[in-house]
């Protein structure tokens, strides 16, 4: 049968690995969170980015073409 020594240093070491699973859920649910929101904003970016080359392609559209002579 096992000593009561040994019982008690297993229950501290099950309840630190309970304490450090509970630590490390919260952390992942914050990276996450984190994640999420660096994703968004990503995305946003590009989106504005596409949108700005679209502006800057029509407006090159425009301007003259260089082969033709200026007053």
């Amino acid at each position: 049968m096992a000593s009561p020594h040994l019982i008690e240093q297993l229950q501290e070491r099950v309840e630190r690995l309970v304490l450090r699973h509970e630590e490390l859920q919260r952390a992942h649910a914050l990276l996450h969170n984190q994640h999420q929101q660096v994703s968004h904003e990503r995305d946003q970016l590009k989106s504005r980015l596409q949108a700005a080359k679209q502006r800057v392609e029509a407006l090159m559209a425009r301007l003259p073409d260089s082969e033709e002579p200026t007053a």
